[in-house]
């Protein structure tokens, strides 16, 4: 039932969308064939779980997740590498919507997850109504056709599959991975990690799939010792004694040099976060309330500070999230990409200057918060509902500035409509 209920859906309002992405063409068209195989893949893989038990081994089950977590980043990816696209906000709507094929990691409720993965994507899709819908309608049934799709797979999930995925329980756990959808879609690059916690208390408010567990989330990680930090350990600020996997250069975006040892050490007052690549498990632990940390050209990472602290500043980083207890001072974020943020207690301040995708998950701590943002765009303020959920509000990009008859200027809001 559960497995023909999501062929409906790939028969239904994705083919619809398929439809309207080759109408539409150009980079809409080919990103649409990425999201085709990440439904397939997806497709297979509730295939497996209907006819077998759940694989007791956690390795064995992140075996068969890999493909769709290929997928996901594949999407994401195309959307980075077409940031100068005129569909720029197509490919967005889909890059911040498809993680809620990551559903399949959330319990006990992965429906309302879909939900927040559907809302993430309505501010491009306002976008791509407010640019569109005077000009070609086939923009706005394609809008129409990627809602319906979510839409109706958070139905399905909260159907068929209420509490978390549902295994059969019959048959041998599956070991090997996913068989790989047929040829036609590019190869995927190297896989994001969409793992979540199965405990009951579950915030699946966290930034990333594998923060779904809230301030727990530090439970897993390993913990900094001495012997790892540059300043109780000479040894390793030789670079030849630093092992750095993968070799060339970070995106053009954060400059052309080559890539250089990572590095986590405390200098002082000064906690130092340096060219961590695809690095979940960064943990600052110990921290003293005057302590700063400092992030640079961070990639694909998360950094998780506990404990009260002065401030964090977040320099050229790509795709990377900062998750918090509690701040004195502020958080900055610089010449950054795809960055996120949440915090647990208090943050007074927020500045983001020169950034390109900003997301900020709140307390209800931290309603009072002020964000002084410049030369920025793709910010978001998520403010808690109280029942788990957040509500979504783009921080506003456009200014109208007027002369007054005192030539003095007065500058006001322009609100997106759309």
């Amino acid at each position: 039932m559960s497995f023909s209920a999501f062929n409906d859906i790939l028969q239904g309002p994705f083919a619809q969308y398929l439809q309207y992405s080759r109408k539409i063409g150009g980079d809409v068209a080919q990103h649409s064939q990425l999201v085709e195989r990440a439904f397939h893949t997806q497709l297979q893989f509730l295939q497996i779980a209907s006819q077998s038990a759940k694989p007791a081994n956690q390795n064995d089950l992140m075996n068969l997740l890999k493909p769709t977590s290929d997928s996901i980043m594949a999407i994401q990816e195309f959307r980075e590498k077409n940031r100068t696209s005129p569909f720029f906000n197509h490919l967005s709507a889909v890059s911040e919507s498809i993680p809620a094929l990551g559903w399949v990691t959330v319990s006990p409720a992965p429906a309302p997850y879909v939900k927040e993965m559907n809302d993430a994507g309505q501010f491009y899709t306002n976008r791509v109504l407010k640019d569109w819908k005077e000009k070609d309608k086939t923009h706005v049934e394609w809008v129409k056709a990627l809602i319906q799709i979510l839409t109706e797979l958070q139905a399905f999930v909260k159907q068929h599959h209420t509490t978390g995925l549902v295994w059969s329980g019959k048959g041998a756990a599956p070991r090997g991975g996913v068989p790989p959808p047929p040829p036609g879609a590019p190869a995927p690059p190297p896989p994001m990690n969409l793992s979540a916690s199965a405990d009951p208390g579950v915030d699946r408010s966290a930034l990333f799939a594998q923060l779904n567990q809230g301030a727990e989330v530090t439970s897993h990680l390993k913990k900094v010792t001495p012997d790892m930090q540059t300043h109780k350990n000479p040894a390793l600020k030789n670079p030849s004694a630093v092992s750095v996997k993968g070799s060339g250069s970070t995106n053009n975006a954060f400059g052309s040099q080559p890539d250089k040892p990572p590095k986590f050490a405390r200098e002082g007052k000064k906690w130092v976060i340096e060219f961590q690549k695809g690095n979940h498990q960064l943990v600052v632990e110990d921290a003293e309330m005057n302590n700063v940390v400092y992030l640079y050209k961070c990639v694909d990472s998360t950094v998780i500070v506990k404990g009260k602290i002065n401030s964090i500043v977040v320099d050229a980083c790509k795709k990377t999230a900062v998750v918090c207890d509690y701040l004195v001072a502020t958080i900055e974020f610089i010449n950054c990409q795809s960055v996120q943020m949440q915090v647990f207690g208090k943050v007074p301040t927020i500045s983001i200057d020169k950034t390109d995708g900003c997301q900020i998950y709140l307390s209800q701590e931290s309603l009072d918060v002020e964000i002084v943002s410049s030369k920025s765009s793709e910010m978001n303020v998520l403010i808690p509902k109280g029942n788990g959920d957040y509500t979504e509000i783009p921080i506003p990009e456009q200014f109208k500035t007027t002369i007054r008859p005192n030539k003095t200027l007065h500058t006001v809001v322009i609100e997106n409509k759309g």
